[in-house]
């Protein structure tokens, strides 16, 4: 299991709302610091994806349970 600082529930909500969330909380986080997101919306993967990519944050490991999609991102 992968330790985090912080977790965000953002189920039931749409693009771009998720990354939103988490833009908001690494923001206030320490460098190497973990934050789990808890996505629903299908499109999720893709824009964390590209927000890691521009902003050098890394994604440790995304999860698929049922219909959530789980992300581990550290901050860099």
């Amino acid at each position: 299991m992968i330790e985090f600082n912080l977790e965000i529930d953002a189920s039931g909500l749409m693009c771009p709302l998720p990354l939103l969330r988490l833009k908001k909380a690494l923001t206030g986080m320490a460098s190497g610091d973990v934050v789990k997101v808890i996505a629903t919306d299908p499109a999720a993967h893709l824009d964390f994806g590209v927000y890691a990519n521009q902003s050098g944050h890394h994604i440790i490991e995304t999860l698929k349970q049922d219909d959530k999609q789980i992300f581990y991102v550290q901050k860099q």
